[in-house]
């Protein structure tokens, strides 16, 4: 691949880390993984035509420190950066020191990243692009404020954190009481995780489905690759997503669609970028809640029912390409689900297990896709986020994607450690999954009502042997 890019730096770790050194490879671009002490045996510095080392196992002193990613850049002589998800990778920060020092950085500009970032300053972006957003409010600085604005949205509400991303930094309120109790820990707990107090209100919609639509733009044309589900969350944390959602009509598939290029249009945007909304299933209204300016861990499931390559497509782009691809050209083939295998133990609230991995078995089969850093003797750190493999399946159609995941399932192993597997085993059996019955809350009130079964049949057990 002739042009700009000649070396790429990798700023990041895990499963997406070898997914990007992949897809440059494919390219013909040489590619340097930026490693902390930890993983500098890791499959990415494997991998990689090169590695740097970057610092010690804790994030914030590797792949955290912008001034030692900017150095492992001009040691490596790589002359760009693509920075994943997670980490840095929505740092408006970090793109800016990279494009001030000469680099490429493989993601929309610095300003696109921070306005976006804000979730407030997101909200009227997208409303000014007349993008329906769910009512809320901008950042308000006191509890009176708050409660006149809440009165005018009326209850239950959010508090969100304006800077704040994952799912962290959001609580529910019921009334003013609740309300004035609230604010000020919000403000503070933002202030803590995300160096910003700033807070705003939003309309909390009870029976909601988060379905996401991924777009691709090169600054000056945008098209969408359809959507994602991605309502199945514990502590708003995806677990389990699918391309295309189960609850969209064609209709209102092309409406959400057509929103979302509407704001990527309306930013000139340039890469890959993930849209997120509420879909209210009762009225089948959407409402967009923010923007992802990367990556997202669940685009394999966009990847296997379009055929396109999304990091690539990011790489091509900021090589300066333009977007070759027509809306036309991209087509909705079949269905796909991805399950997120993490190194927690289910049984035990999700508690982490990192450790050694002594025996690896993947699935194959068709339509079977494996997105992993994991090998035998691999040891998994305490130090990161708990992903160790996202399980992909596709199929001709939802039933079928289900079913081959099912199976795929059943063939995986990752002996030495427990995983969330299990889980994903249990939730592919469960009834409103297969029918496409949930919301943003169903999944955690599945897994209360299997822990109250299991307690009462632990206790029928007891009360049998007494």
């Amino acid at each position: 691949m002739a042009g700009k890019i000649k070396k790429l730096l990798v700023a990041n770790r895990g499963e997406i880390a070898v997914r990007i050194i992949r897809a440059a490879q494919t390219l013909g671009i040489p590619t340097v993984a930026a490693c902390s002490e930890a993983d500098s045996e890791s499959l990415a510095a494997t991998l990689a035509d090169e590695v740097c080392i970057i610092g010690p196992a804790p994030a914030a002193r590797s792949y955290l420190n912008i001034n030692a990613l900017l150095e492992a850049a001009a040691q490596s002589g790589a002359n760009a950066i693509h920075p994943g998800y997670g980490f840095l990778s929505e740092n408006a920060q970090f793109a800016e020191r990279v494009e001030q020092a000469g680099y490429i950085f493989v993601g929309p500009d610095a300003q696109t990243i921070r306005v976006m970032g804000d979730k407030a300053a997101a909200r009227r972006t997208a409303a000014d692009a007349g993008v329906p957003v769910v009512p809320g409010s901008r950042v308000l600085e006191t509890v009176q404020a708050a409660q006149i604005r809440a009165g005018e949205i009326g209850y239950p509400c959010l508090i969100k954190a304006a800077a704040g991303g994952g799912g962290r930094g959001i609580r529910v309120v019921e009334d003013d009481e609740a309300l004035a109790r609230e604010f000020p820990v919000a403000q503070s707990e933002s202030k803590a995780a995300f160096g910003s107090s700033a807070v705003y209100l939003e309309r909390f919609i009870a029976r909601a489905r988060h379905i996401e639509v991924q777009i691709l733009g090169d600054g000056e044309q945008v098209i969408h690759l359809f959507d994602r589900e991605c309502s199945l969350q514990r502590r708003r944390q995806k677990i389990f997503e699918e391309a295309p959602s189960p609850a969209l009509r064609p209709d209102q598939r092309a409406a959400l669609c057509d929103s979302a290029v509407q704001l990527a249009r309306h930013l000139r945007y340039r890469g890959a970028g993930t849209l997120e909304y509420l879909f209210d299933e009762t009225r089948g209204e959407f409402w967009f809640i923010e923007m992802n300016t990367r990556i997202q861990v669940e685009h394999p499931v966009t990847e296997m029912v379009t055929g396109v390559d999304l990091v690539q497509w990011m790489l091509r782009i900021a090589n300066g390409e333009s977007l070759t691809l027509a809306q036309s050209d991209v087509r909705l083939s079949g269905s796909a689900c991805e399950m997120r295998i993490n190194a927690e133990d289910p049984e035990k609230n999700f508690f982490p297990c990192p450790g050694l991995i002594d025996g690896v078995v993947w699935p194959g089969g068709e339509g079977i896709r494996i997105d992993s850093h994991v090998f035998s003797g691999y040891r998994v750190p305490p130090w990161y986020d708990s992903l160790l493999a996202k399980v992909i399946a596709w199929g001709a159609d939802r039933p079928q994607a289900l079913a081959r995941a099912r199976q795929a399932l059943d063939t995986l192993e990752l002996r030495g450690i427990k995983t969330t597997a299990p889980l994903h085993q249990w939730l592919l059996q469960h009834p409103k999954l297969q029918a496409g019955e949930f919301t943003t809350t169903t999944l955690e009130q599945w897994l209360a009502e299997r822990d109250r079964a299991s307690s009462a049949q632990i206790q029928e057990i007891r009360r049998y042997g007494q």
